[in-house]
């Protein structure tokens, strides 16, 4: 474990437990986005969530960050109920929602100084983690003057600066090209190893699950269950073309089949009504 990781309990880092979640509860706008859902992420494991979209992946990991409140069932972190958003757990967007007037160590180290930190101790803690992405010589840049791939890697810095053991990954590659895109996968193995911390990433791409992921939790169409965890126990860096790879990929295409088809099928039916 890196030298600045927290000790951790014992036990999972969270723990789902008949979890559901319906929005607009008890109103004519009421929808059900979670249903039933177990799942337990142990510390220092990469977990990815896949689904069609509207299935409530997104929205299990507003619950796991404190940010929304579940309507059945617990979650709870390191043992303790989420009550509420903690610098523990952090979560990172698809959109970087970076400050455009703020400097890339201020922005990393703006939670910093929210919780009253001195001006030098961000300084050194922004230092640090932008060498820890290899960002290191564009501190004092502006968010505009970096490209996509570089936004991203700030703001998985800033999470990092708060020194989180659970990161939250809601689509974070998702806008990038093809090419950055599996760059910043490297990346982002590269950083989890080193940090210790526990990763729950939301996808839509099985090449992207399969690149990644310890367990890949198959969602099925709203509201969301989890159909199936399927493990990858292959050795990183993975070959994407190796047979063990193209069986994971099509076992986990013929699992998500049905669910796709039954999301566009919802879709289409809401947009009828409308």
């Amino acid at each position: 474990m890196d030298s600045e990781a927290k000790a951790a309990p014992d036990g999972p880092a969270v723990s789902c437990r008949g979890v559901g979640k319906i929005w607009a509860a008890g109103t004519a706008r009421a929808h059900e986005a979670l249903k039933g859902i177990d799942l337990d992420v142990e510390p220092g494991e990469f977990v990815v969530l896949l689904g069609p979209s509207g299935c409530g992946k997104s929205t299990l990991l507003y619950l796991m960050a404190g940010l929304e409140k579940q309507t059945a069932g617990v979650v709870d972190y390191f043992g303790d109920p989420v009550t509420a958003p903690s610098p523990d757990r952090s979560l990172i967007f698809q959109e970087t929602s970076l400050f455009p007037w703020l400097s890339v160590w201020e922005n990393v180290s703006f939670g910093l100084q929210i919780r009253g930190d001195s001006e030098p101790e961000r300084r050194d803690a922004a230092k640090q983690v932008l060498r820890r992405v290899g960002l290191a010589e564009v501190g004092t840049k502006r968010p505009d003057e970096l490209s996509g791939g570089m936004r991203q890697r700030v703001a998985v810095a800033r999470a990092l600066a708060m020194r989180p053991r659970l990161l939250l990954m809601d689509e974070p590659f998702a806008a990038l090209d093809v090419q950055t895109r599996q760059k910043m996968q490297d990346f982002l193995l590269d950083v989890w190893r080193e940090s210790a911390a526990s990763v729950v990433f939301v996808t839509h791409h099985i090449d992207e699950a399969i690149a990644l992921a310890d367990r890949v939790c198959v969602f099925t169409a709203r509201p969301g269950r989890i159909k199936e965890i399927v493990p990858v126990d292959l050795p990183r860096p993975r070959d994407p073309f190796a047979p063990e790879s193209e069986a994971l990929r099509r076992q986990l295409t013929a699992l998500l089949k049905d669910e796709v088809d039954r999301a566009f099928a919802e879709q289409e039916g809401l947009l009828e009504v409308g």
